[in-house]
């Protein structure tokens, strides 16, 4: 006859395989998507050309990317048409901005909505340094349409610092509902490291990113970062043919923000994996 304890453990062990049970039930729920959460369009001074958003869909569609983020200098201003054009392809689209903050160091935020993303435009626009930029001297930045026509040419260089700091504006990001992720940290020049030399103990971010040339292996043990921070690898693309070269995997149920939100924080079973 078994005593009380064996029963007990007993329970438990059944509760904690049933527990397993379920998680591993959840987890062959979620699918695989190839995400690059870091291209810049035709209007960042620095894209080539040929990045319009047209050419973008049609080059994630070719390379297999399924979630894709607009990341122009301190602009949104193409990243809802890349979004509609995406719609059509079946390509989901985070649509926001690569901020340089005060410190110059460079951020990704993302939002859901237009509204969301529309406020953080005129915040960006609030607190722009004007470096003028004649002639596009440091490279042209046009707002276009769906085929391509012209709509705006950006007279100022967009790159340039904004006149607020990184806790302020990650502060407008979480307020405004959105993802923040500091950029290539792995970099000297515009990474959270190299400006900064660490990672302000209050900063919020929904995780980190590295460039290509680095695994994130090598970023873990050389900046000691934790597993419990994610760690996405993105191409930073200016030219078509970058695009493809890396992607991160998102384990996600399916392709929408909060998805895409719940794997970099590894909630409900959602993670990435950098290849």
């Amino acid at each position: 006859m078994k005593n009380k304890n064996s029963i007990d453990n007993s329970k438990e062990r059944g509760e904690v395989h049933l527990k397993t049970k379920h998680a591993l039930s959840q987890n062959t729920q979620l699918q695989q998507f190839k995400v690059d959460l870091h291209i810049h369009t035709v209007l960042s001074p620095c894209a080539d050309l040929e990045m319009s958003p047209v050419n973008i869909i049609r080059r994630a569609k070719e390379t297999g990317l399924q979630v894709i983020g607009i990341t122009d200098h301190n602009s949104t201003k193409n990243a809802k048409l890349v979004k509609r054009w995406a719609e059509k392809e079946g390509i989901f689209v985070l649509c926001g901005a690569e901020v340089t903050t005060k410190e110059e160091v460079h951020c990704l935020a993302f939002f859901e909505s237009e509204n969301e993303l529309n406020e953080f435009q005129q915040y960006l626009e609030k607190n722009m340094t004007i470096i003028p930029n004649p002639d596009g001297h440091f490279g042209y930045q046009p707002v276009v349409d769906e085929n391509d026509t012209i709509l705006e040419m950006v007279d100022h260089y967009l790159p340039a610092a904004l006149k607020v700091g990184i806790h302020d504006i990650q502060q407008k990001v979480y307020e405004l509902n959105g993802i923040f992720i500091p950029a290539h940290v792995d970099r000297q020049s515009n990474g959270i490291y190299g400006q900064l030399g660490f990672i302000p103990a209050k900063l919020k971010f929904d995780g980190l990113g590295i460039s290509k040339r680095i695994s994130e292996k090598d970023v873990r043990k050389h900046y000691v970062i934790e597993k419990e921070i994610t760690i996405i690898r993105n191409s930073d693309t200016h030219f078509l043919a970058q695009m493809g070269e890396i992607c991160t995997i998102f384990y996600m149920k399916e392709m929408n923000f909060y998805e895409v939100k719940m794997a970099l924080s590894q909630q409900d079973g959602r993670y990435v994996e950098n290849l």
